[in-house]
């Protein structure tokens, strides 16, 4: 069967005979492999320069029994040049290395294509504040695949979250419990790791951690093109965030990750 579609793409892998596996994230099948002859490295045609990462694509296939073969290949977008600011590359290089680490194989997730390309388009034009949308993409892209954290009660007992009784307190929050949880509840979680060192990631952050999600939610990708998050603020909130997704979605240290916290970068 031949069929065509759209995509992003996330890496390439040396196969035998002198072929490669390109690792597309697709509008039609999701996150597939699909073997080529065709190399990034393969002169300037347009199939070369469109199995590049970075690159947003129209890809022609042959499917045969779950195995997809690139006929033909076109440019429709290059991020490439990210590559030319290191800051820069560095978030883009983390956020689509957890994008594919979050996706599983083959499930359609258009929601979360349209995502990764608003945050490259962001990423393009933003001077500054590169790791403020890298959180704004964890945040969303959570939401997408129905893993947002709690945020409105507590994930312990299930109280319902009243701001105006925590006398200016920032909720606390548990990975293991799935978001936020009530002062009652952490001083009990406190008391059990006094007892037992369960080493427990909970986190009790400075800021209001469910105001700056819920605005995340909120604005579209593009928002936050002009906004930046104080650099304590935004480094906490990564650690949070990254602890959550490894837990909930199984994924160890990325590649990229090291490169990100070897560095001093603006958040």
């Amino acid at each position: 069967m031949y069929t065509d579609t759209d995509g992003v793409v996330f890496r390439q892998v040396k196969a035998p005979a002198g072929r490669r596996m390109i690792l597309i994230f697709t509008r039609k099948y999701g996150k597939i492999s699909v073997g080529s002859s065709v190399t990034e490295g393969k002169g300037r045609s347009k199939a070369a320069l469109a199995v590049r990462p970075f690159t947003y694509g129209r890809y022609d296939l042959f499917v045969n029994r779950g195995y997809y073969d690139l006929n033909s290949a076109e440019v429709k977008k290059s991020y490439y040049s990210l590559g030319e600011d290191l800051d820069k590359y560095m978030y883009a290089s983390f956020v689509l290395e957890l994008a594919e680490k979050m996706l599983p194989e083959e499930a359609p997730q258009p929601a979360m294509l349209d995502l990764l390309l608003a945050f490259l388009a962001s990423m393009e034009r933003k001077k500054t504040g590169y790791l403020t949308t890298a959180l704004a993409f964890e945040v969303k892209a959570l939401s997408i695949m129905g893993a947002l954290p709690v945020l409105d009660r507590c994930g312990v007992c299930g109280r319902k979250r009243d701001p105006s009784a925590e006398k200016g307190k920032p909720a606390a929050f548990s990975v293991a419990d799935g978001g936020i949880i009530c002062r009652e509840c952490l001083k009990k979680k406190a008391a059990e790791e006094e007892r037992n060192r369960t080493g427990q990631l909970i986190y009790t952050p400075k800021f209001d951690i469910v105001s700056i999600i819920m605005y995340f939610l909120k604005k579209p990708v593009s928002a936050f093109d002009s906004v930046v998050l104080e650099k304590e603020t935004a480094g906490e909130l990564q650690r949070i965030i990254r602890e959550y997704i490894s837990y909930y979605f199984d994924i160890g240290n990325l590649k990229s990750e090291g490169i990100i916290t070897g560095q001093t970068v603006t958040c």
